[in-house]
């Protein structure tokens, strides 16, 4: 068998996987090195280009199975299939991450260098085994990926950010700029899109707390998810957004496409990196700008980071309700915050009362997502705002997730309850049809 299960065992307070790499003895890896360089002897490149991939492959196998006799290398059969097979994976994959990217359990890999490849598996940080044989090695594979994508990485643009093929999020920077080798980041996002069902059944989101969230999508509330790096950002805006209606015009704007909307009438819009000389550059603001005149019922924008925080709200505010956003913030009055310096940034000369107000009229409900210690991700708040006193935007919590303990097994507990407090948009939901049970108010969940 081509890869094997990773088994992971504890050390020291980390967690290390013994078993990602494909394992070859010493030798085996010797062999594989003089294999390549035999290839590369014996090949005509000019013609394999001109030719399709898998009839090369089929080729390929072939002449390095002829080499390996004609050359009397000491390979049994396993270590010939393995070792065939990785320079198959260094010459048309990703090299030794090739057992990682076929493994749907992994959510994040990082590489810190050719010898140091950690993972993250259920939320869980672990150093791996597998590693590059030097830093050209994995600068090799790193030129693979962006040249896939229609991009370049050389000392002369040493940093690169794009979506890979299956539709990760890439990010490279290599030397000069990273001293220690090349620095890869690559988030994965799984092919079938999570249901809300799941997040309620993992404790991520009670049952409660997913009813009010799904009325106020239905009853086109502008929402906006808070959180850190990592929290769930992502997987919760591609949940809530599946309760948009079927019938509604959306368009979502990313800098790199992740959201995996199902509706029918969907415009997915992706920003351009500048070119070379430095042109050609299209962002965010600019995609906002522009969808505006497209007609949209909402807009999703995958996070708000900078100036389009301005043409976003202006477009809550003026008929495109229930617009959904992400906003990378650690609590609701920070994500207030962070609001309000994305828009004196995007409109200097407003004054901090008229950028209050106009942040107050547009938003409805903040959804506060955090990643715990363990792991875990769960949703630690749901924040109204309702309204601007003097000079304050004002909020009240609807619900709230409270840690309590952390067990000797690591896990964090805590309990979700509601503050007892009925939402002021109840009104909007019953205009919608929308009814929801006193119940939801007073539960208390220990977790």
């Amino acid at each position: 068998m081509r890869h094997g299960r990773g088994r992971s065992i504890r050390n020291k307070g980390t967690e290390r996987t013994q078993d990602l790499a494909v394992k070859l003895s010493e030798q085996a890896k010797k062999h594989k090195i003089r294999l390549r360089e035999l290839l590369n002897e014996t090949l005509n490149f000019e013609l394999l280009a001109k030719t399709e991939e898998g009839e090369v492959r089929k080729k390929l196998k072939a002449t390095m199975a002829r080499l390996i006799q004609k050359h009397r290398l000491g390979l049994s059969r396993a270590e010939q299939d393995q070792v065939i097979q990785m320079v198959l994976d260094d010459m048309y994959g990703y090299g030794p991450l090739e057992p990682i990217i076929s493994d749907p359990a992994v959510s994040d890999i990082m590489i810190n260098g050719p010898k140091r490849v950690f993972v993250e598996r259920k939320g869980k940080l672990m150093l791996t085994n597998v590693k590059f044989e030097d830093d050209e090695h994995l600068l090799s594979v790193v030129e693979r990926i962006v040249t896939q994508v229609g991009r370049r990485v050389d000392e002369s643009s040493p940093m690169v950010d794009a979506r890979m093929k299956d539709g990760s999020r890439f990010n490279a920077i290599i030397r000069p700029l990273s001293i220690d080798g090349a620095a890869v980041s690559i988030r994965r996002f799984g092919t079938i899109p999570i249901s809300w069902e799941s997040l309620v059944r993992f404790g991520s989101c009670p049952l409660p707390m997913m009813e009010v969230l799904k009325s106020a999508v239905r009853s086109k509330l502008n929402t906006i998810i808070s959180g850190g790096t990592g929290s769930g950002k992502t997987t919760l805006l591609n949940v809530l957004s599946k309760f948009i209606p079927d019938h509604e015009r959306i368009i979502t704007i990313e800098d790199s496409a992740e959201l995996q909307l199902q509706q029918e009438h969907l415009i997915r819009l992706e920003t351009r990196a500048a070119n070379q000389e430095g042109k050609g550059e299209i962002n965010q603001r600019d995609l906002v700008k522009n969808s505006l005149r497209m007609r949209p019922d909402r807009i999703i924008l995958g996070e708000i980071r900078g100036g389009e925080a301005v043409d976003m709200l202006t477009a809550m505010n003026t008929g495109c309700t229930g617009s959904l956003a992400t906003v990378h913030s650690n609590s609701p009055q920070d994500a207030l915050a962070r609001f309000e310096t994305m828009v004196s940034i995007g409109m200097p000369n407003m004054s901090d009362k008229v950028i209050r107000e106009t942040i107050a009229r547009a938003l409805d409900v903040i959804v506060q997502q955090a990643r715990f210690s363990d792991g875990s991700r769960r949703i630690t708040a749901i924040t109204e705002i309702t309204g601007i006193e003097g000079n304050v935007i004002t909020t009240q919590d609807i619900f709230r997730f409270e840690k309590t303990d952390l067990g000797e097994d690591g896990i964090v507990k805590g309990y979700f309850g509601a503050t007892g407090i009925r939402p002021r948009f109840a009104s909007r939901l019953a205009a919608y049809g929308i009814k929801l049970d006193e119940e939801l108010f007073d539960f208390h969940l220990d977790v």
